[in-house]
């Protein structure tokens, strides 16, 4: 039978969605999702994980990706999604229609900040050369960018100083993100000490998360949605940290569905991890055969979004269902400042 986005939808009264994260970070709530349903907190992540076992989490940095430029009298409104690897940005455009090739913008708050439109997509996204690369592109974003927060944190008059912070995880170390890793948020540096002390190793990969992850599905059939290409790496030394880790019997921890898609990519069928520089579209849903984790720590996602068709290829629609059920009823904070959950691999 063919996958319907209606397949995966429920509903999720409004109050559900968090605005700000917990306080500290680490005093989340987390739901651990087996055989059965267990309530507990972030903070107990050294109790439920074995020595030997590898935490995989993606170290992007978020970038001031919202940017406001004019092309004459035109305001157009300008989302950076992905560097390409001629040098341009992909990015997404509020009033494409009014762009060309060619065309050169100017950015406000900080004037010295240009692009020439290099190309255009069909479904309104463009092809950006700035006159600016390295530190001086990215001392130029913070002047004039803002963090693209999604549409469902309620921000009316725009990202506060407190979220330049929450909106970045403890990993984050390569700038190139417009979204936020969310399950890494949840992260402390006193949790990670707890973490080693309690044998269990970390080592970072690289996604960088695109602008396509707010997109909706805009067809009932699952099989008519692309997924937006994102940028990513696993190094040889990561790539050897884990495949050893499997080796000796550990488990591998994948923080965030950014991990998990990226170990999926890099993974061969043997269930090896190998080193992955470059671009990555997948499109994981139930029927999928996982080789790379054996955990994976996320967020509580939209309904009828990818994430949540994600998670139930991981962990089994109907159990996903259930916890989902349970952490509605229970009062877990849901998206990207919500609480977080611990899911055994189906």
């Amino acid at each position: 039978m063919p996958l319907l986005a209606s397949d995966f939808d429920f509903n999720l009264p409004p109050e559900r969605i968090a605005h700000a994260p917990a306080r500290p970070r680490d005093a989340a709530r987390l739901l651990r999702v087996g055989a059965t349903l267990e309530d507990r907190i972030v903070r107990d992540l050294p109790m439920l994980l074995r020595p030997g076992d590898l935490l995989v989490a993606n170290d992007t940095r978020v970038i001031p990706a919202q940017l406001a430029a004019r092309r004459g009298e035109a305001r157009i409104g300008i989302t950076l999604d992905r560097p390409l690897p001629d040098g341009t940005w992909h990015a997404l455009a509020r009033n494409a229609r009014r762009l060309r090739q060619g065309d050169t913008l100017v950015f406000e708050g900080d004037d010295t900040l240009t692009a020439t439109v290099a190309a255009r997509d069909p479904d309104g996204g463009v092809a950006l050369r700035f006159n600016l690369e390295g530190e001086a592109f990215g001392a130029a974003l913070r002047r004039a960018g803002a963090l693209a927060l999604p549409p469902y944190i309620d921000r009316p008059a725009g990202p506060t100083a407190a979220d330049a912070t929450d909106y970045q995880t403890v990993f984050a170390t390569e700038e190139g993100a417009v979204a936020a890793p969310t399950a890494g948020l949840h992260f402390t540096p006193a949790l990670l000490a707890a973490l080693e002390q309690a044998g269990i190793r970390r080592t970072t990969v690289t996604l960088h998360v695109g602008a396509g992850t707010f997109l909706p599905l805009r067809a009932e059939s699952v099989a008519e949605h692309r997924i937006h290409a994102e940028r990513g790496e696993i190094t040889e030394e990561a790539a050897a940290l884990i495949n050893a880790t499997k080796q000796a019997g550990g488990r591998i921890v994948a923080v965030g569905t950014t991990t998990l898609r990226l170990l999926e990519s890099a993974v061969t069928p043997e269930g090896k991890i190998r080193p992955f520089a470059g671009e990555t579209d997948l499109f994981i849903l139930p029927g999928h055969v996982f080789r790379s984790a054996d955990l994976l720590m996320t967020n509580f996602h939209l309904p009828r979004s990818t994430l949540f068709m994600l998670v139930c290829a991981f962990a089994g629609r109907e159990r996903m269902r259930a916890a989902y059920a349970h952490a509605i009823e229970t009062g877990y904070r849901f998206y990207s400042y919500g609480d977080s959950s611990l899911l055994e691999r189906a």
